[in-house]
């Protein structure tokens, strides 16, 4: 029995590219899944302030 995937915990300041490094993470790895905690991406509306992922982006990984 293999042990379970890690998971990669990106943390940082406002503006510090975490979610570049996890969409590079993502990208690089089969499989990979991102999960967001930055409540203000999941407004509708919210783009501006925000590292809110493209769609293209969403549609990547």
């Amino acid at each position: 029995m293999s042990a379970p995937p890690r998971p990669l915990v990106v943390l940082g300041p406002t503006a510090s590219g975490k979610s570049d490094v996890a969409m590079a993470f993502a990208r690089g790895c089969r499989g990979a899944e991102i999960i967001a905690v930055d409540a203000m991406q999941v407004y509708q509306g919210m783009d501006i302030g925000t590292a809110k992922p493209s769609a293209a982006d969403q549609a990547d990984v």
